[in-house]
């Protein structure tokens, strides 16, 4: 590890950077949505699937055997490998002639995608202390708005300026502006990957005093998590590792519920792709846990046995929900409501959202430290202020018929609805021991991402087809602050004993001594 004093804040500003270019990646479809919808002949709910659950489901299941493979290898190199994965398949974007082409490379995108945050988090845990991880972790997912005021600036004007300046001839090589948009902002991370494999990797557990293991054969492990994720060999996963024939029966009748479930959802709302690839992810997920408590005891204990643990998940991807589905039809309502034109939704709305989010994520994370300084439920208090703070603010922005208006008040409606991000990765790190926070951090996210990213925009998109008022749907998707806020007040509950406790927990499930130290 290096001695400079600033070196681990270097870490953490390339690793912004990162997490930038992550979003801007992941959320300029947000922006191109109604030119997309005009050249592939796409409806709402499609649209929301393009931008949730196509990405969503894959970034979550691959973040688990990512997630292993970043407690046990070159968190550097992973970061590296996988920006350069989402990059390339960013760019390939835009070659899509279809809604399945381009569906196919969000898929990419989102394999891509599952390998930075859990790397990430764990190595900035190695490089922080305890006390500054609300901070750092914050600063770190600021890059979420930063990024994703980027992508819509970018989107925006490259799409402006490319309609512009090929009105009434053939562009070169056939390409609309929305495609020339994902080129644009693809390519650069095949650059960003070669500086981020330069950073050096601090001592897994230094932060702590922790002993953390060194595992001989990092791939072996990550082959083994990723088979018990991808069907049919989930099913061989839990036979090899001795699952039984209880266990065996236990999967089966999950599959067959699963598939059930799906096929009510596909009868109800007629896509088939949603409920497929959400049920293929949904029954993977549950094959995981099976897999993990017989690999694994401590940590699925922690994980999976952690009061506190389940219910921050579920109360912050509540409010995922919201942000990704009213976030990400919020440049759509501008232009459909407002009429404005794209190019001046993208540059304020991405200006907007790049200083409100950065601001409000910094700033939820100094405060959350501060408050958790002061008590052990501090962090969670936030958390549940944020959840009920830009409710009646967005409900002002989503009714006004000035369009001035609404686009100041999506400024502190975005600083607001930003603040609880720090607080629930920090909050997942102190609940594992060091070893478990790459995979505890891809569970988190896969529940945030199955409920919020999966689930948020396409629920939006569908009411809004079924409705035809997109308005309408977006303030229906505030209901999911109030239950978030109710999550997020029951894990605050049992927080400070969950905390004190992890070590004895994790002995009792059979952790060695030296390792559970805490």
């Amino acid at each position: 590890m290096s001695r400079r004093p600033g070196y681990p804040s270097y870490v953490l500003g390339v690793l912004v950077v990162v997490y930038t270019l992550n979003f801007l990646d992941r959320q300029i479809v947000t922006i191109l949505a109604e030119e997309i919808k005009r050249d592939l002949g796409v409806s709402d709910a499609q649209i929301g699937f393009l931008y949730g659950t196509a990405f969503a489901v894959f970034y979550a299941l691959f973040g688990i055997p990512l997630g292993r493979l970043a407690d046990l290898w070159t968190r550097r190199t992973l970061i590296a490998l996988g920006l350069s994965v989402w990059s390339l398949m960013t760019a390939l974007s835009g070659f899509a002639r279809s809604f399945s082409e381009l569906a196919a490379a969000r898929i990419g995108v989102g394999i891509g995608e599952s390998s930075a945050s859990p790397a990430a988090f764990s190595l900035l845990s190695d490089w922080f202390p305890p006390a500054r991880r609300a901070t750092v972790l914050a600063i770190y997912s600021s890059g979420i708005y930063i990024g994703g005021g980027l992508g819509l600036m970018i989107g925006g004007q490259v799409v402006g300026r490319w309609n512009a300046a090929w009105a009434g001839s053939a562009p070169p090589l056939g390409l609309a502006g929305w495609q020339v948009a994902y080129l644009v902002v693809g390519l650069p991370g095949l650059l960003l990957a070669v500086w981020v494999r330069t950073l050096r990797e601090p001592a897994r557990g230094a932060s702590e005093g922790i002993l953390a293991p060194t595992e001989a054969h990092p791939f072996r492990e990550f082959l083994r998590e990723l088979r018990a994720v991808i069907p049919p060999l989930t099913i061989l996963h839990l036979a090899r590792e001795g699952g039984g024939a209880r266990a065996l029966r236990t999967n089966l009748l999950a599959a067959l519920f699963v598939a059930g479930l799906a096929a009510l959802l596909i009868y109800a709302t007629g896509h088939v792709a949603q409920w497929v690839a959400l049920g293929i992810g949904l029954y993977a997920a549950l094959s995981w846990g099976q897999a993990l408590r017989l690999r694994d005891r401590p940590t699925a204990k922690l994980v999976f046995g952690t009061p506190s643990l389940r219910f921050l998940c579920l109360g912050v991807a509540c409010l995922a929900f919201t942000g990704y589905g009213v976030g990400g039809w919020t440049p759509p309502f501008f232009l459909r409501f407002h009429g404005v034109e794209l190019a001046e939704a993208g540059t304020i709305l991405g200006a907007t959202a790049a200083a409100a989010g950065w601001l409000g994520v910094t700033l939820g994370g100094i405060v959350a430290d501060r408050w958790r300084a002061a008590a052990p439920t501090g962090r969670l208090r936030l958390a549940a202020l944020a959840a009920v703070a830009p409710v009646p603010l967005l409900v002002w922005m989503l009714t006004t018929e000035s369009t001035t208006l609404a686009y100041v008040l999506n400024f502190p409606v975005t600083a607001l609805g930003s603040m609880w991000i720090g607080v629930g990765a920090a909050t997942i790190q102190d609940l594992v021991l060091p070893r478990m926070r790459a995979m505890a951090s891809a569970f988190y996210l896969l529940v945030i991402t199955f409920i919020g990213l999966a689930l948020g925009p396409y629920s939006i998109g569908l009411v809004s087809d079924r409705l035809g008022d997109l308005r309408l749907a977006m303030l229906f998707a505030l209901v999911a602050n109030g239950i978030g806020c109710v999550f997020v007040c029951l894990a605050a509950r049992t927080l400070e004993r969950d905390e004190a406790t992890r070590g004895a927990r994790a002995r009792a499930a059979g952790e060695p001594d030296d390792r559970a130290m805490g």
